[in-house]
């Protein structure tokens, strides 16, 4: 189920960036429409976690080298799937990048009911080193390499640890965003 929620996340992305009228921002737009619907950990769990580990997986295994499923439209692997290989690749680093505005979004709170520490100057920085990282990994899927890959992972890596040194990895749940 939580496969089929990204393969929609990732098609509706696709569908988004290839319908753009506009030119990418690097700064991020808030809508007044805008609306909150999970916290920060459902954000990071169906988003950012998923994808992530569909540019992880391309460390070791090319994407182009697998197999699509018996039937790819029903895949849960996104690399195995209809949009599958390099593009999946490449929807998972838009996918980071896309997601950087809902960490942008006012309202939203951590899993343990804090807000989000949208006011610090950190938090800023650090959702620009998940966008920048996004772009990263997109980037390097769009040439098929490998080592760009490798690369790609380790500035993706850098980002989410400098976040999640800060506000993810305390000893209890009640300390983080703080």
């Amino acid at each position: 189920m939580r496969k089929n929620v990204l393969v929609l996340t990732i098609l509706t992305l696709i569908l988004l960036t290839n319908n753009s009228c506009s030119s990418p921002s690097s700064s991020p737009a808030t809508p007044e429409n805008a609306q909150v619907h999970g916290n920060l950990a459902q954000v990071m769990r169906g988003i950012l976690f998923p994808n992530s580990n569909v540019i992880f997986a391309a460390q070791s295994t090319n994407p182009a080298d697998v197999k699509l499923a018996s039937d790819p439209s029903t895949a849960t692997d996104p690399i195995a799937s209809v949009y599958g290989g390099w593009m999946a690749v490449e929807s998972s680093g838009l996918a980071l990048a896309e997601s950087a505005n809902l960490l942008m979004i006012p309202g939203r709170t951590c899993q343990n009911g804090k807000p989000v520490p949208m006011q610090n100057p950190d938090w800023a920085g650090f959702v620009q080193e998940l966008r920048d990282a996004g772009m990263a990994a997109y980037k390097a899927a769009q040439s098929k390499n490998q080592d760009n890959i490798l690369m790609a992972t380790d500035t993706l890596t850098n980002a989410c640890m400098h976040c999640h040194e800060k506000y993810r990895e305390k000893p209890d749940d009640a300390a983080r965003c703080s």
